[in-house]
């Protein structure tokens, strides 16, 4: 990671480990999923600045108390560290702060989790003033955690007149005490923040705007979508996390000879850290107000099945579950032409919060090129005039001509 001591033109070579314990993608360890490819750390230690130069796939029934992995996988990963002179190394699940600091001593680098990754990351591409707030409680609300007397200074200290705490206060309750007040005072301006924008939002809805939020799964492709519809330069990369602050744009949409409110919001990803969902509550309330979400998803992503899930599950943690849903499938441009949809537009059916038969419009663009944005612009309209019922299949559902386009599930794309 970027904290790591190495040459400034030189990035930080990364071992990155990823632990199976067995356990169906439903049934999760509490330790967090398993990724048999690590592709998303690697992703993810890219976007945080580090080069990947080996990866190494355990498997255990559980967690090993003292290293995580035990002992002789600890041996093979200080191997490859020496092998590759590797900087630090990044685990694909959350480790607990002892595992953290016996891994360090046993492996001679730095040792960092996935939540300690997406939180350097967030803390490198956090620009407005909010969201450097609600990285910093994040990484202060983690590093709290973190505080199992891993410097040599955590010595017990005499009391005394002069001296910083009470009569024989340790430095880590010193360090914890200091944390504690950082987290506080970070609130505090925090609350002001949030209070500023609500102020915002509650003028919005006095206007009667309809407002609509992309949501989706990190480098879906939400902020290059944001752009092409409202015409605005916000920052877009191939990356995860491009953007982390909520934009909020005025787009015109001439069939209806109105405007509505769009917003692009933060990406959600897998094992998102419950303490950076708690953090961005305030920008991902954006989405938890709005009238209507885009939910943009990767339909070139091998995962896209998983992907889709993670972000119900997020949409339903922050109490947006049934906000009515466009599924908008980006990237087309990046399929083959076998793979490409028949037509622009169909309905699915989506299951989450315990609900069968939502019927929800499906819409297939290419954010890069333009195709299929009209469709979508069409399907805005008629959401506004709220001629997009979101029922269930078995209710009212849809009309006769439509039901047939009407899918039960996710399919693959097919020409």
């Amino acid at each position: 990671m970027s904290s790591i001591a190495t040459p400034p033109s030189e990035a930080a070579r990364a071992i990155l480990v990823g632990v199976d314990f067995g356990r169906p993608a439903n049934n999760a360890h509490p330790s967090g999923s398993f990724d048999p490819t690590l592709d998303e750390l690697a992703l993810l230690a890219e976007s945080a600045g580090d080069t990947p130069v080996a990866r190494v796939i355990a498997k255990r029934q559980a967690p090993d108390a003292a290293l995580f992995v035990g002992s002789g996988k600890a041996d093979e990963i200080k191997l490859l560290v020496q092998t590759h002179q590797a900087h630090t190394v990044l685990f694909d699940q959350a480790i607990s702060p002892a595992q953290q600091r016996n891994l360090e001593k046993v492996l001679g680098v730095p040792v960092a989790d996935r939540t300690a990754l997406i939180l350097e990351i967030f803390a490198q591409r956090a620009k407005s003033h909010e969201g450097k707030l609600q990285v910093e409680l994040a990484r202060l609300q983690y590093l709290a955690t973190r505080l199992v007397r891993r410097w040599s200074h955590l010595e017990r200290q005499s009391g005394g007149i002069g001296m910083r705490g009470g009569p024989g206060e340790a430095q880590i309750e010193l360090d914890r005490r200091m944390i504690d007040e950082r987290i506080k005072a970070t609130k505090e301006r925090l609350k002001k923040v949030q209070k500023q924008r609500s102020t915002q939002q509650r003028a919005r809805a006095r206007n009667g705007v309809f407002r609509v939020s992309l949501v989706g799964y990190t480098n879906a492709g939400k902020s290059t979508l944001f752009n092409a519809l409202v015409k605005a330069r916000t920052y877009a990369a191939n990356q995860l996390f491009a953007t982390l602050d909520t934009t909020t744009r005025s787009m015109f949409l001439e069939q209806a000879g109105e405007s509505i409110s769009l917003s692009d919001t933060v990406g959600f990803i897998r094992d998102l850290p419950h303490k950076l969902v708690a953090a961005f509550q305030a920008t991902l309330q954006e989405a938890v107000d709005a009238d209507l979400l885009l939910h943009v998803v990767d339909a070139a992503s091998p995962v896209l099945e998983e992907q889709l899930a993670e972000v119900e599950r997020v949409l339903a943690e922050i109490g947006a579950a049934d906000i009515p849903q466009i599924l908008v499938y980006n990237k087309q441009d990046m399929l083959a032409e076998d793979q490409r949809p028949r037509q622009p537009l169909d309905w699915i059916e989506r299951h989450e919060s315990g609900k069968t038969g939502m019927r929800t419009p499906r819409v297939f663009v290419s954010a890069l090129t333009g195709e299929g944005l009209d469709v979508l612009r069409e399907q805005l309209v008629a959401a506004m005039r709220g001629e997009i019922p979101q029922g269930l299949i078995s209710g009212e559902g849809a009309p006769p001509e439509e039901a047939a386009s009407v899918e039960t599930e996710h399919p693959p794309i097919q020409a």
